[in-house]
């Protein structure tokens, strides 16, 4: 498997976790000691790994349970070696993201270790 299709499995990890409410996903996708960060109606959100996957496990019922629509579009991804960056967008509670995701890869797994979010309005 190329580093890039690697990515994607994570990514689409990442997006399962959300669309599920599922935290071993979550952590799954995510390094260890990753950073959440963004901005929702204008407060600065930090989150370590821990309370991102504590978050979206409570998101109950899931997105998944309520049927709604999936969207997850990989814009780009571009690899350096052991690193890499994608942006996605993404809908996720109402809203349309777009996330900056910094990933590194340790042995022959890519982990995502930073997500820059932005919220670029109501989803739909």
């Amino acid at each position: 498997m190329s580093d890039e299709q690697a990515i994607k499995l994570v990514i689409q990890t990442y997006f399962d976790s959300m669309y599920e409410s599922c935290a071993e996903k979550a952590r799954a996708a995510f390094h260890p000691n990753a950073k959440i960060v963004g901005y929702l109606q204008d407060d600065l959100h930090v989150m370590e790994l821990a309370e991102f996957a504590d978050f979206v496990a409570g998101q109950q019922p899931s997105a998944k349970d309520k049927n709604e629509s999936v969207r997850l579009d990989i814009l780009s991804i571009d690899v350096a070696g052991q690193t890499a960056v994608a942006k996605v967008r993404d809908d996720y509670l109402g809203m349309t993201f777009l996330d900056n995701l910094s990933l590194l890869k340790e042995g022959d797994s890519w982990s995502i270790y930073n997500k820059m979010f932005h919220v670029e309005g109501a989803s739909g």
